[in-house]
């Protein structure tokens, strides 16, 4: 019954997450910005700038501009590709805290767990948009679940990826990557 359950999670999750996804047009236009920029120009995509002549960069570090840049250059560039990638990442946010959960409390708590983080508005609506917030909340998610996996083996591997995917997580929003770290 876990799999079955985590399988419907997961497609409900990205049918919430999926569905009208382009409505909201440029979302943070701001944002829409720079991966338009780095669809164009690839030292614009590794700097988060503004423009293609990179003239000015955004307020953030630039991870979660890569992200959608790259997709503009896939996929190319509109609304709905631009916000594809956030949608990608609640789905894969739900299935890491659910086998997060699941190590330690049971595949049961693992699918509440789960459902909890697809169902809080506040993350319907983070998802569903171009703010730095939905590879952060990954990324943290993540490293929980490394941390998880370090705790149970000793692994000083596994800690150390934890430290490289917070680091990661710097580099999407600053400072409030390191909510985690105590």
């Amino acid at each position: 019954w876990a799999r079955p359950g985590l399988l419907a999670l997961l497609a409900a999750t990205a049918l919430l997450y999926l569905w009208g996804l382009g409505s909201s047009g440029w979302a943070n236009s701001y944002y829409a910005a720079a991966a338009q920029a780095g669809t164009q120009d690839w030292k614009a995509w590794l700097f988060g700038s503004l423009d293609a002549g990179n003239a000015i960069t955004v307020d953030k570090p630039p991870a979660a501009m890569w992200v959608m840049a790259l997709s503009g250059r896939l996929f190319g560039f509109n609304a709905f590709t631009m916000l594809l990638p956030q949608a990608l990442m609640g789905v894969a946010a739900v299935a890491v805290l659910y086998f997060t959960v699941k190590r330690s409390s049971g595949p049961g708590a693992g699918l509440i767990a789960g459902a909890v983080l697809a169902l809080t508005p506040v993350a319907t609506l983070m998802f569903r948009y171009n703010n730095p917030d939905a590879l952060l909340v990954l990324l943290l998610v993540v490293a929980a679940y490394c941390t998880m996996r370090a705790i149970e083996n000793g692994s000083m591997r596994w800690m150390a990826l934890t430290g490289c995917v917070v680091g990661f997580a710097f580099l999407t929003k600053m400072l409030q990557a390191f909510l985690i770290v105590p």
